[in-house]
């Protein structure tokens, strides 16, 4: 993989109104041609994602949105879905056309990132056609409070000083914790378990995988990748038992068996529990796994879409063993990609992927959504841990999730 995946790069969103410059500024910022351009209002329908490199930032995802002004039946349709975006957007650039100036819908959407906390700069764009006087700008601060820059985008002025203050207001956090790198030191050796069976794309690794030996390297830890079947081999060549195994959370009960005492074990999914979202909010969901009952609503989501296999995680396996533990028949709906309803009060469980896919913003707006409306979730990993009894295991490098998973038990 030579390319930063989708969820390792820096969401950066673009709103205004139509025709105030949106596509202009992406192909400014990125210096190519990326974004359709156009005279005519209402060119960018659905929002547009485009994965890309902006210098000195680094990887971003740039999300190009309609014209919070669209009209129409659709265009009410386009505003919902570019409003949408905001779930997943670490930065927002609010447009503004300076000719036409600041309309009580700039105002709004400030108020709208402001109340979701998503930093936001304002970009007075077309300084080719008006440049704004002193008093103006004391005007435009006055009114919209924050940061704004001023440039052309059709010239690119202004363009390389909006990059310097993309990097400053971006959030430091917007990556999360590592995935593995702060439960290492340097010359730490852990195991990663890799089942290579028909999930397994040919030829390579799947993302999580990928990404933990990337952050293993990283912070000068040794990195060993075996199958399961020969971890014990594995474990016994090694001179000094090592500080962590990882796992494939399918792999989780043979696993466990051949773990020595004193090894810590965890699985990719719970790795990812915790870089993408909040390991602990998850681990409480897990709770109530014991409490469904025959009949209850489950929801599962996938971060993204994929071949399913005959024997598929989530369309399968896991429906399979919650029909077991309830001893009935359980109602089951199943999203993936971006879709995620917003009404969840008809569910009891919502049971969510490993978000590998997913940047941190979203699966947090997930999390806060379900809270918010007192619905339990947990993902994959969390699940098959719970379901095969050694969950409290699995969380022994984290030990507040283990306590918190421990004392619901009691």
């Amino acid at each position: 993989m030579n390319e930063a995946p989708k969820g390792s790069r820096l969401h950066i969103a673009l709103f205004g109104r139509r025709n105030a410059g949106k596509s202009s500024l992406i192909n400014a910022l990125t210096n190519q041609d990326i974004a359709l351009v156009s005279p005519v209002p209402g060119t960018t329908t659905d929002p547009v994602y485009k994965a890309m490199e902006i210098l000195p930032i680094g990887p971003v995802m740039m999300i190009d949105t309609a014209g919070i002004d669209d009209e129409g039946e659709l265009g009410v349709k386009r505003v919902e879905k570019s409003l949408h975006v905001l779930a997943k957007a670490d930065l927002v650039l609010l447009v503004i056309d300076v000719v036409q100036g600041i309309t009580n819908e700039e105002k709004s959407l400030l108020q709208t990132f402001r109340s979701k906390k998503i930093p936001a700069i304002v970009v007075a764009n077309k300084s080719d056609l008006h440049n704004l006087t002193e008093k103006e700008r004391q005007a435009w601060e006055q009114d919209l409070g924050g940061t704004f820059v001023t440039v052309s985008a059709i010239n690119k002025q202004g363009i390389e000083q909006l990059k310097q203050v993309i990097i400053k207001e971006a959030p430091t956090d917007w990556e999360g914790l590592p995935v593995i790198g702060d439960l290492v030191t340097g010359g730490d050796t852990v195991v990663l378990v890799v089942p290579i069976d028909l999930a397994a794309p040919k030829g390579r690794l799947i993302l999580p995988q990928v990404q933990t030996i990337r952050d293993l390297l990283d912070h000068d830890a040794f990195c060993i990748v075996v199958k399961e079947r020969e971890l014990r081999a594995a474990l016994d060549n090694l001179k000094v038992p090592p500080k962590l195994i990882v796992t494939d959370s399918q792999e989780f009960l043979k696993v466990a068996a051949d773990t020595p005492q004193g090894v810590e074990l965890t699985s990719f999914s719970i790795l990812f529990a915790r870089h993408k979202g909040d390991l602990n909010s998850l681990v409480a969901g897990a709770r109530r796994i014991d409490e469904l009952k025959i009949g209850d609503r489950i929801l599962i989501a996938e971060g993204c879409t994929h071949h399913r296999q005959a024997d598929d995680i989530g369309h399968v396996k896991i429906p399979r063993w919650l029909r077991q533990i309830v001893g009935g028949e359980l109602e089951f709906d199943w999203v993936a990609g971006g879709d995620f309803p917003s009404d969840l009060s008809s569910y009891q469980l919502i049971v969510h992927c490993g978000a590998c896919m997913l940047n941190r913003r979203e699966m947090l707006s997930r999390l806060a959504l379900a809270h918010e409306q007192n619905i339990p979730i947990v993902n994959y990993g969390v699940l098959i841990a719970h379901v095969n009894g050694i969950l409290s295991k699995a969380l022994s490098p984290f030990p507040l999730a283990q306590l918190i998973y421990e004392e619901g038990m009691e």
